[in-house]
């Protein structure tokens, strides 16, 4: 699939001598949800700030649709929409009025009809006439996301574009964001909410200290990197393993009366009839099971702890 975003081999370090980004190299498809993840402090705010030309780079180049954000920045920027995380809007002009001026500052000729069609998709459009002082949060940011995309981007930057906001909003927000990528535009979107990333990217990236240590698809990621639990509710509790169980690493639980095995996903053979024979053959029976898999937060934790 063509990228829209290329970035190869980009730095920053700051005149203090902190180096936010080392030599990261990272391309983003076109029409794709991006997921970018890392903790406080990883680097992720540079990164956009770098693409969308707010702060500049120390080494590296970035192009977006063939735009060099150096030597074509307006041409760059002008395909750029960005929904920061902190919500920034004057509280008194209407939500109308914002869409309108936003568009404008980025000399594109008066819309009615495509501001109209912006906020009827973000479900604005019985608020357009409402100072933004009298909405509700969840609604605030729905207006920011009218604000960059009153200039038709083609790459939308959504930084935490849930926090703050209720479960129902929450999810109401995903939708939209399904919608933006299904008319077309690319959408990267950073998060702290680990199952937000599952559910909405279809790949995701991590970064930890300023370097890219990992790009996966969603999917891809869960099955080659998640870890799958068997839970045996045993008939009676043990005190402790036989020796010949040792090989498999189980865990006792609820006080002996669960065993718990973990196994690969990745793995050719999960080991399982394995146990159940060596089981059986040391006279331990269960009476049920249940399987549990990592979640993606279980696996982000891990990467980073990995790399650091």
């Amino acid at each position: 699939m063509q990228s829209i975003i290329s970035i190869k081999g980009l730095t920053k370090t700051y005149a203090s001598g902190f180096q936010a980004l080392k030599s990261t190299d990272l391309a983003i498809r076109r029409g794709e949800i991006f997921g970018l993840l890392g903790p406080n402090g990883a680097g992720k705010t540079t990164l956009i700030n770098i693409v969308c030309g707010i702060v500049r780079p120390s080494g590296g180049t970035v192009t977006v649709a063939g735009h060099d954000i150096q030597k074509a920045a307006r041409a760059a920027r002008d395909l750029i929409g960005l929904v920061p995380q902190e919500i920034s809007t004057d509280a008194f002009e209407t939500v109308w009025d914002t869409t309108v001026f936003s568009r404008g500052l980025f000399g594109k000729p008066k819309s009615a009809a495509y501001c109209e069609k912006v906020l009827k998709w973000l479900s604005l459009w019985d608020k357009k006439d409402s100072k933004i002082m009298t909405l509700s949060g969840g609604m605030k940011r729905r207006v920011m996301i009218a604000k960059a995309l009153a200039h038709e981007p083609q790459v939308l930057f959504l930084d935490e574009p849930t926090a703050g906001v209720d479960v129902e909003l929450r999810q109401d927000m995903w939708n939209v964001v399904r919608d933006l990528r299904d008319s077309g535009v690319t959408i990267i979107l950073t998060t702290h909410y680990i199952e937000e990333a599952e559910e909405m990217a279809d790949r995701i990236g991590v970064i930890n200290r300023g370097e890219i240590i990992l790009v996966e698809q969603t999917a891809e990621l869960m099955r080659k990197l998640g870890k799958k639990q068997m839970t045996l509710h045993l008939h009676a509790q043990v005190e402790a393993l036989p020796p010949q169980l040792a090989e498999f690493g189980l865990e006792l639980g609820a006080g002996g009366a669960e065993l718990v095995y973990t196994y690969d996903t990745r793995g050719e053979r999960t080991g399982i009839t394995t146990l159940l024979a060596a089981l059986a053959e040391a006279g331990i029976g269960f009476k049920d099971l249940s399987t549990t898999q990592s979640s993606l937060e279980e696996i982000f934790v891990s990467l980073v702890k990995r790399s650091t």
